[in-house]
Parts: C-alpha cells; sequence; structure tokens
C-alpha cells in the first residue's frame, strides 16, 4: 500500500511494508485491529515454536528420552478447544466493532454517488447539480515509454474528487457495466461498484491534501488506467470550490447552447476532436486508428466512419449493448461529439470531408427521442 501515499504521509511511512494509519478514524481503526491480530499470531507462533523445539531438543532420543503412551485425556482436550475459543473471541469483538462502524453511514453530511465505468470514474454531488467525470491525465508518450513518467505516473486524473474534511461523507457506489472496485487506500474505504446494484461506505476525513486510489478489480484492458485521485480540503475551501464549479457548469450550459448557434471549420473541429480521441477512444481503438483484432473494431477504413453519419452519430450517442462501447451523449456535449466524429471521419485517410457540427448531434439526439 506504501506505493499509493501522498505527500500527507511522510517519507519514512511512504516506505514503509506495512499498513499505514491513514487519515481517517476508521482507518486508524482498521490500522490498530491490523496490529492486534499480528501481535497475538506473533504470540500464538512464539508459543506454539517455543513448545517444539524446546520438545525436539530436550526429548531427543540420543539423550535417551523414551515416548510417553496414553490414550485420550478429557483435561488437554477442554484445555486446546477453550483456549483457541477465547482467542477466536478475543478477536472477533474488536474485528466485529470495526466492521460495524465501516458500514454505518447514518447521519452523514454529504453524499456522493459514485459510477464507476470503462474506464473512468463519475462522480455526482446529491442536492447540488454538481456532477462530472475524472479519467486519468498521464499522457499516451508517457505511457509508451517516449516522455519520461512523472511523479504520479497513472495515478493523476483530470477532475479529482473533491470533499471537505470533518464531515462525514456518504457514497453510493454502482457500475455502468462491469465490476469495478473504487479503492483509497488512506481512507480504509474498497467497495465493489456493481451494475444494477448499490453498495454504500463512507469517511470522514481528517487532514486535508491528496489522497490516490485505483480502482481494484480487473475490469477489463484499460483495469490499469483507471486511478482515483480525492482532493481533501478545508471546510470553508471546499464550500467556495463547490459554488465556483457551479458557475462553470453554468457557464459550460451557456457555451454548449450557443454552440447550437454557430458553426466550426474543419481546422477548429480536427484538433478538437483529435484530442477527446486520444482522451476517450484511443485506449481500446488505439491512437492510429486500427483498434485491437478480435477486441476492439478499426475506424481507420471502417464502415462506419465511413459510411452513412446517422449510423456514425448513433453508435457514439447511444453506445452497443453488449460490447464496452459507451453511449458517450451524457459524456461529450454534442460540440465535443461533432469533434470528435469529424476527426474519425478525417484523420488516418478517413477523407470523407464531413464537418459535423453541434446542431447536427443536437438535431440527431431530438429525432432519436
Amino acid at each position: 500500500m506504501g506505493c499509493l501515499t501522498t505527500p500527507a504521509y511522510s517519507a519514512e511511512e511512504a516506505q514503509t511494508f506495512n499498513l499505514t494509519r491513514g487519515v481517517t478514524q476508521i482507518s486508524e481503526q482498521v490500522y490498530e485491529l491490523h496490529m492486534l491480530i499480528f501481535y497475538i499470531c506473533c504470540v500464538i507462533a512464539l508459543v506454539v515454536f517455543g513448545v517444539m523445539f524446546y520438545s525436539i531438543i530436550k526429548h531427543r532420543k540420543s539423550k535417551g528420552a523414551v515416548a510417553a503412551h496414553f490414550h485420550e485425556s478429557t483435561k488437554v482436550e477442554i484445555i486446546w478447544t477453550v483456549i483457541p475459543v477465547l482467542i477466536l473471541i478475543g478477536m472477533a469483538i474488536p474485528a466485529t466493532t470495526t466492521l460495524m462502524a465501516m458500514e454505518d453511514t447514518s447521519e452523514s453530511d454529504l453524499t456522493v454517488k459514485i459510477t464507476g465505468s470503462q474506464w473512468k470514474w463519475h462522480y455526482s454531488y446529491f442536492g447540488e447539480e454538481v456532477e462530472f467525470f475524472s479519467l486519468m491525465s498521464t499522457s499516451q508518450k508517457q505511457i509508451d515509454g517516449i516522455d519520461e513518467k512523472g511523479a504520479h505516473y497513472l495515478l493523476e486524473v483530470d477532475n479529482p474528487l473533491v470533499l471537505p474534511i470533518n464531515r462525514k461523507v456518504r457514497f453510493l457506489m454502482t457500475s455502468d457495466d462491469v465490476i469495478h472496485s473504487w479503492w483509497v487506500p488512506a481512507f480504509a474505504v474498497k467497495k465493489d461498484t456493481i451494475p444494477g446494484f448499490i453498495n454504500e461506505a463512507w469517511t470522514r476525513i481528517d487532514k486535508p491534501g491528496v489522497y490516490r486510489g485505483q480502482c481494484a478489480e480487473l475490469c477489463g484492458q484499460a483495469h490499469g488506467f483507471m486511478p482515483i485521485v480525492v482532493h481533501a480540503m478545508e471546510e470553508e475551501e471546499y464550500d467556495q470550490w463547490l459554488a465556483n464549479k457551479k458557475l462553470e457548469i453554468a457557464e459550460e450550459k451557456k457555451a454548449a447552447q450557443l454552440a447550437l448557434e454557430s458553426s466550426m471549420t474543419m481546422d477548429d473541429l480536427m484538433p478538437m476532436g483529435e484530442k477527446i480521441y486520444v482522451e476517450r477512444c484511443a485506449v481500446c481503438h488505439q491512437a492510429n486508428g486500427e483498434g485491437l483484432a478480435g477486441a476492439f473494431p478499426a475506424i481507420k477504413g471502417s464502415a462506419i466512419a465511413l459510411g452513412p453519419l446517422d449510423d456514425h452519430l448513433d453508435i457514439i450517442v447511444n453506445g452497443r449493448s453488449g460490447t464496452a462501447m459507451q453511449a458517450f451523449a451524457n459524456q461529450l456535449s454534442d460540440k465535443e461529439i461533432a469533434a470528435v466524429v469529424t476527426y474519425q471521419r478525417n484523420a488516418w485517410g478517413n477523407d470523407t470531408g464531413d464537418v459535423v457540427q453541434a446542431s447536427d448531434v443536437n438535431a440527431f439526439k431530438e429525432q432519436g427521442q
């Protein structure tokens, strides 16, 4: 777990092979429980191996020891039954107390819905009308070994989850496609996100800082590219961030409306479309558009990219049921969908000359409704 620690921990803690204490009351309880069980196991091992080696040395045949012969002993059987039971009870009481505390999501100050999808996280703040996707921001050049790897290689995102300290945060977790697992070691939170099912967890962060985690369930080809970053802020700072985020979302809605009333050139759309393609599509269909044989179809020279525009819009907007192709209607704006479709229809030799506008995407959506 040490590899997932953050600047909130000391260098000594970051290099330890043991569990870290984390930055929540629950993570402290988990650490103390871990150490208690570890020490109990050490004592048991010391006693068992001590008796064993004493017997081997003291009663060895070379010293003339003769094995005793006896059959059944009620006293011995009671002793070796009662002692393990008492040990198990001594371990079960603190373990049960900790597990019950981990599952108690009542009296929360804030609720965040976490939705996993291949391969990104979606965060929605209940009652605040704030929601956004969080994608890994490590560049493809770092992944390909062209650029030097950064300090947080594969553990950095474009939009971190922002939470206040000293407030109880309840998480509602689900998935759009396959089973994922939201895991932040510093919070002692690790919970599966399952399609069609809601799991609950909670945290109350004690210290401000940036805390990192990963999807801990093998969820597909890009499982290793699904990091989690949580930015914990002082309460006043968080309240200001939330207010600013609401203004930002309002501005994005205005910009989306303006995009419907304007036209963009091929030169404007292609760079934007390439950026979106690299962030959202290249992990499956590859940067060169050639896909992966037997897994993800190619876009270069494909019937979709070279065929009717409505068919192309349909697969981007609505996705394909039963495949890894997601619906991007709620993930990308009309302008962004127009850009990435334009790029796909004019990159890698797919020279259709089609220039798709946000208004075209909006009209397609309304037609589908």
